[in-house]
């Protein structure tokens, strides 16, 4: 027989060894809350390590995820395909066992985690998306959906300002499946958290709605199931169960200490711990009995069996619904879905009104929108100015199926939260803000980069055009650090029609995050014909063309476009060949072919000028080191858009003036 205890012993050698054999990492937090783990993944979880993919598995969530050798323990003594070779190459280059957990690498890891506080907020979305899809299809006798979040969070994740955005959020939902276990071990890196941390978490977290189980002793098993059976009865709030624990449970003269956070005991101290937790097995072995103990592949069998059972008959009693729900959780578009974008864009075309294009947006969501029903979407207090609100949306506060989230001012929470969303499974998020303020919810941005998140950032204002709020309000550098993040697509259309296919390619995307930037000033319907109507597509077309043999270029997005037309066909006048380039995304256009690049910006055309109201030292990679840039060099100022437009340069006359001094240098 084994002890429970001897079971969490696996956990906490696994990982002293691991981390040891790296010299590298943080073996104290695995050490502390492997009984909590135990518990927890051998009576309570419901997954298959057989198919770690299955739809109805409920999601484990490392919140504190530099104590990611617990994760990677527990998934190799669960029967993932982890092999303990992995867990010896732990933080080494190509193995599956990174220093923090990232989703795609390792089988069984939800989410990428390890800037604290986010994990907890990609939990919350995931509840979120849990609650709604089994609003959405689950019928009576068919809980085809139902399942819980679970999620580790250590003092560092509660100090983090992102913690209080989002549990107050969770709060305010209800999220009676969202189930947080508290690390309270009082130590961080710095040393004893009571120094510089004094929060009474019980009121803090009474007071955002939440269901408070305190003083657990995180090493005691029967105390531990005891919080998680109640927090289970509540179901009309998200729980957290506060447990005691000893940040290095098991080393004699490190646990307890910040010395066990993040780095390795030392071979003394490790063998001091093996005698300690009377562990007689050398470093990386495990015995067959306490192998076969943890092993779940059969119970997760089971669990996806019965599943499959329930979702059979689901499917002979409301085949639509089933066919509907595989569709979603696939991640596959409606059958009619090209057919329909076309012909809006075609009849766009057409159409000659000069409006915004965050209006252009808000009419683009009103067509697709009635198209995708896994769109949901949110704003960061700002729906009438974002204008994300279309006549189908359907608030979550007041209909648990809804498809918009009324986020309050919390842009940081409300992007982790829509990343988890995403990676829950069976929507298409969106979320909102000005452009300016989407600093707030930089590394959200980020980790949804990394992470391959399908994530729509909608943001509005995106220049000195947004007028008298002034600099604090008008984005200067954040086109530049957005164009400049890997892996998103950065798209900023010039009238409702780029808008619209800017949507369109975001929607498509199979993987990773688009950022769509949108004007609160009116812009320029523009003419084109098929072809530029077809390359709007890859990022950059032309969009006017004098002659064949070209003197000069210009290029520019947005509300630039206009006065750069204008200024083309003024040159054109005075005998000069010119051609303007329009470039929504030049993210997209980078992935074109040399063939297409060239053919756009052939490289016989050194004169070139880009025109943007954005931190100009961006443009360089598109007009060379001897090209021009009609772009900001300082920080906006308050006053009437157009006004600001000509104190900084954005004029017909200053194009064709600078052009010209080019053109004759």
């Amino acid at each position: 027989m084994c002890s429970r205890r001897e079971l969490a012993n696996a956990i906490r050698m696994l990982s002293v060894d691991a981390v040891q054999k790296a010299q590298s990492g943080h073996p104290g937090m695995p050490m502390g809350m492997a009984d909590i783990a135990e518990v927890l993944w051998r009576d309570f979880l419901k997954h298959n390590p057989e198919n770690p993919n299955w739809n109805d598995r409920d999601r484990f969530i490392l919140s504190n995820g530099h104590g990611s050798m617990l994760l990677y323990s527990l998934l190799h003594l669960t029967g993932y395909k982890l092999s303990i070779e992995e867990l010896k190459n732990f933080r080494q280059l190509n193995s599956k066992t990174p220093g923090h957990p990232e989703i795609g690498e390792t089988p069984g890891v939800e989410i990428t985690t390890g800037p604290l506080g986010q994990g907890l907020a990609n939990a919350v979305g995931m509840a979120i998306a849990e609650r709604n899809l089994s609003s959405y299809f689950n019928r009576p006798n068919y809980d085809i959906v139902d399942h819980y979040t679970w999620v580790f969070v250590g003092d560092g994740c509660l100090m983090e300002g992102i913690s209080h955005e989002v549990c107050s959020l969770a709060g305010t939902l209800k999220l009676g499946k969202l189930i947080v276990f508290y690390d309270k071990n009082g130590i961080s890196i710095d040393g004893k958290v009571s120094n510089w941390f004094t929060d009474d978490t019980v009121k803090r977290f009474e007071s955002y709605n939440w269901h408070v189980i305190d003083n657990v002793n995180g090493h005691d098993s029967e105390s531990i199931k005891k919080s998680i059976k109640e927090a289970k009865l509540i179901k009309n709030k998200p729980s957290i169960i506060i447990c005691t624990t000893i940040i290095g449970f098991g080393s004699p003269n490190k646990s307890g200490t910040e010395e066990s956070h993040g780095a390795p005991l030392g071979e003394k101290e490790i063998f001091l711990t093996r005698e300690k937790l009377n562990w007689n097995y050398p470093p990386f072995e495990i015995p067959n009995k306490i192998y076969k103990k943890w092993n779940c592949t059969k119970k997760g069998s089971d669990f996806e069996n019965e599943w499959n059972k329930k979702f059979s008959l689901y499917k002979n009693d409301y085949p639509i619904l089933a066919i509907e729900y595989l569709r979603r959780v696939n991640n596959k578009l409606p059958d009619d879905w090209h057919k329909k974008t076309k012909s809006y864009i075609f009849s766009l075309q057409k159409d000659k009104k000069n409006i915004a294009s965050r209006q252009a947006s808000q009419n683009t969501l009103e067509e697709f929108g009635k198209i995708l029903p896994e769109m949901i979407g949110g704003s960061a207090d700002l729906s009438p100015s974002n204008l994300t609100i279309w006549s189908g949306s359907r608030s979550v506060l007041k209909n648990l199926s809804g498809n918009y989230i009324h986020y309050g001012v919390r842009e940081f929470g409300m992007t982790a939260i829509a990343n988890g969303i995403s990676h829950h499974g069976g929507f298409i998020p969106y979320t909102a803000t000005f452009l300016i303020f989407f600093e707030y919810a930089r590394n959200a941005i980020r980790m949804a980069a990394l992470m391959n998140t399908k994530h729509i950032f909608v943001y509005t204002h995106d220049s000195i055009g947004l007028g008298e709020d002034g600099p604090t309000h008008q984005p200067i550098e954040q086109l530049a650090n957005l164009r400049m993040t890997p892996n998103i697509d950065v798209w900023r259309p010039s009238d409702q029609v780029e808008t619209a296919i800017a949507w369109k390619n975001a929607i498509e995307k199979r993987s990773g995050p688009t950022a769509i930037i949108l004007s609160r000033q009116i812009l320029f319907q523009s003419n084109r014909n098929s072809k530029q109507l077809k390359n709007i597509s890859c990022g950059a077309y032309v969009l006017y063309d004098s002659k064949e043999l070209l003197d000069l270029i210009l290029i520019s997005t947005g509300s630039e476009i206009h006065i750069t037309l204008l200024a083309a066909k003024k040159i054109t006048s005075l005998g000069y060949s010119v051609r303007v380039v329009s470039m929504p995304s030049t993210n997209v256009f980078d992935r074109q072919d040399n063939i297409y690049k060239e053919s756009i910006l052939p490289s016989y055309v050194t004169k070139r000028i880009a025109v943007e109201a954005s931190i100009e030292d961006f443009w360089y990679k598109y007009v060379g080191i001897n090209g021009l840039i009609i772009g900001m060099k300082t920080f906006g100022e308050s006053g009437p858009a157009e006004e600001l437009f000509k104190k900084f340069g954005f004029t017909v006359d200053n194009i064709v003036h600078q052009s010209l001094i080019l053109l004759q240098s």
